[in-house]
């Protein structure tokens, strides 16, 4: 860990039970992760997600890390979940990972989402396009 660097990192996330995304990211944490105590002390990040499932890239068989794949990157806050919204992240979380319940509870897991402040689009070869959060 250098001070000052961003640190990157892979963690599970979900914007919704199955048949509810909402387009809000939902992340599970613990406090022990290198990446999560850097988010605790300044929580502006970063999330950016392969079109994995997108029509172009699945119908011509080509990898999603692939430049001619779509990519979403959303950018913004990361907050703790408040406790009126804990009961909606585990549903989101748990129905998508079902695994995670087993993590081991001495980890001090918590909920994590993304306050989206910006949506960039990038699609072929480096082409970019803002996208209105509303949307």
């Amino acid at each position: 860990q250098i001070q000052g660097m961003p640190y990157g990192n892979c963690l599970l996330l979900s914007d919704g039970p199955v048949n509810n995304s909402t387009g809000i990211p939902f992340f599970y944490v613990t406090p022990k992760d290198n990446t999560v105590a850097d988010l605790l002390k300044n929580p502006v990040a970063s999330l950016t997600l392969p079109e994995a499932d997108g029509n172009f890239c699945r119908k011509n068989l080509i990898d999603p890390e692939d430049p001619r794949c779509a990519r979403l990157t959303l950018m913004g806050q990361m907050v703790t979940v408040p406790p009126e919204e804990v009961e909606f992240a585990k549903q989101a979380m748990f129905s998508r990972h079902p695994v995670v319940r087993k993590w081991p509870r001495s980890y001090e897991w918590f909920f994590m989402k993304m306050n989206i402040e910006h949506i960039w689009l990038q699609s072929w070869y480096g082409e970019v396009s803002a996208i209105a959060v509303e949307e």
